[in-house]
């Protein structure tokens, strides 16, 4: 049998199809992810009877990285990397709070089909969903060249990751599993613009990893123009999911808003927003919109003042999540495989 890309493996399913130790299992499958490939030389910690095994059923794909480059205003990297087949896909580095530490943003599709009118990768349309390696090696290429730990990962950069379910979660699971890059779940986001039924399945299943509801607009009309999944999946019937969820976790529901000035920035979209949650502990992120289209812009110091005070008066507790990379096309709602700005970083190390 083969088992395919060694990097979508778990080390209990190496050891079985391999017929080897799982001890030797969970070495190799460390070995992957740690290094990218497997040696020519035998390690010391490693049977060379097992590698064999794993090398007769397995293989180590790449992606080509074809562009590094890094913001001139944060310290955001924005990665792009060619697919078999020509399509390229994206990803960013970011500094978390926490001095000297990463997340990566990875992308979990080429393209996006949901056509979100204020994202540029939505204007991409949808094209194909990624394998489970090919999201795996988006991490790796990040953590592999940075000089801090990558310690998060979201999936927020190209696609709806729950229209790629089955290969995002794993791809979860192996991040998160001690033989490979060993990610607290916690620390895993998986963002979606509302797809209903894989929301219930997600709570089902009963995984630790954070789950994002991007909004938009508590306002119906609003938020179809805005967000045309609206139409499919209603945010009404969305948010009881979350809230099924957010039981099940015992904790809050987690929420994106984008911050569109002009659009959805008034007191009576908070409003509308605390109609929404009710009495439901929710915890508010609030990113700026950027459009190159210029047909969004952000939202103004006064109307954004005006915006927080009154959820501020609902008890609507806000975090304002910074978006960096602009410069770069590195931002929220901006990976649209773009050459633009910022410093391009030589190719001088090995792809994933």
């Amino acid at each position: 049998m083969s088992l395919g890309a060694l990097q979508a493996v778990l080390p209990g399913e190496l050891a079985r199809a391999a017929g080897i130790d799982l001890t030797d299992a969970r070495r190799i499958v460390s070995l992957v992810h740690r290094t990218g490939g497997l040696p020519e030389r035998c390690p010391a910690t490693i049977r060379r009877r097992a590698l064999d095994a794993v090398r007769a059923l397995g293989m180590v794909p790449s992606l080509t990285l074809t562009e590094r480059r890094a913001s001139q205003v944060d310290p955001f990297v924005k990665y792009a990397f060619r697919l078999e087949g020509g399509a390229t896909i994206e990803s960013v580095r970011i500094p978390l709070e926490k001095p000297g530490r990463f997340s990566a943003c990875v992308s979990s599709q080429v393209g996006c089909a949901l056509a979100c009118d204020f994202c540029a990768t939505g204007r991409l349309g949808g094209i194909r969903s990624l394998k489970t390696w090919e999201i795996l090696a988006q991490l790796r290429t990040i953590a592999g060249e940075a000089e801090h730990p990558v310690r998060g990962a979201v999936f927020m950069g190209m696609g709806e990751p729950l229209l790629n379910y089955d290969n995002v979660v794993r791809a979860a699971r192996i991040m998160s599993h001690p033989a490979g890059p060993a990610i607290a779940a916690k620390a895993i986001s998986i963002s979606t613009a509302g797809v209903l039924p894989a929301i219930r399945r997600f709570t089902a299943e009963r995984h630790h990893f954070r789950l994002i509801l991007s909004l938009g607009s508590a306002v119906a009309d609003e938020r179809r123009r805005l967000m045309p999944i609206e139409g499919r999946w209603p945010l009404r019937d969305v948010m009881t999911a979350m809230r099924d969820h957010a039981a099940a976790r015992g904790g809050r529901v987690t929420l994106a808003y984008v911050v569109i000035g002009g659009v959805n920035t008034t007191p009576a979209h908070a409003q509308a927003l605390g109609a929404l949650f009710g009495d439901t502990r929710v915890k508010l992120n609030l990113i700026y919109v950027t459009d190159e289209t210029g047909r969004y812009r952000r939202a103004t110091p006064d109307e954004l003042a005006a915006f927080r005070d009154a959820l501020d008066a609902l008890g609507i507790p806000v975090v304002r999540r910074y978006s960096g990379g602009s410069d770069i096309g590195a931002a929220c709602g901006t990976l649209a495989a773009t050459q633009q700005g910022g410093t391009l970083v030589p190719l001088t190390r090995p792809s994933a």
